[in-house]
């Protein structure tokens, strides 16, 4: 079968039918050469973190372990807040609503 041996009506109709669609027509039915081949051509990817055999625990390289709270990069305080310079500001941060505890 060649690519224009599929089956469809003439090319007189094709061209009348997608005057009426207003578009160019897709066909439902799927034919070999517009098809993607079955064995694509493997991924060539980095090396990552878990791919060694060896000293490779799942606690080491599951990522919800691996969330925590933000650190506190910088601390800088305001003019005239607070007197003395070496105090640290401690601000308790604004939640939008009330706070429902579960327990």
């Amino acid at each position: 079968m060649g690519k224009g041996d599929f089956r469809d009506i003439c090319p007189l109709l094709q061209r009348f039918r997608n005057f009426l669609l207003g578009r160019q027509h897709t066909k439902a039915l799927r034919f070999s050469p517009e098809v993607a081949t079955r064995s694509p051509p493997l991924p060539n990817l980095p090396d990552g973190p878990s791919h060694r055999l060896f000293n490779n625990y799942y606690y080491s390289r599951d990522g919800r372990r691996e969330v925590a709270p933000p650190a506190v990069i910088n601390t800088q305080n305001r003019i005239g807040s607070c007197e003395s310079e070496g105090a640290v500001i401690s601000k308790k941060g604004v939640t939008p609503g009330p706070v429902y505890s579960w327990d």
